[in-house]
């Protein structure tokens, strides 16, 4: 009986922890794409502010982005509890 709890609280962590992965993932994922191509959209006051991008910002934006893509991975596998 305690088995089966364990075994279905468990599977509801998992659940939950890969909700908010997928969830995470896809939002630093959208930062990072932002940074990357955010003077391909357009006249937003951030570009009138700053200017082009310069490496820094495409460096952030990479790293976001491989972020994310790891989040939405992790979130995938589900592989939580070892």
């Amino acid at each position: 009986m305690f088995e089966e709890y364990e075994k279905k609280k468990r599977k509801q962590i998992a659940g939950m922890k890969s909700l908010m992965d997928y969830g995470m993932g896809l939002l630093i994922g959208g930062v990072g794409l932002f940074f990357l191509f955010r003077m391909q959209l357009g006249n937003i006051p951030m570009n009138i502010k700053f200017g082009k991008p310069d490496m820094l910002e495409k460096v952030f934006g990479s790293f976001c982005l491989l972020y994310g893509t790891w989040r939405i991975y992790r979130g995938y596998k589900k592989n939580y509890f070892r």
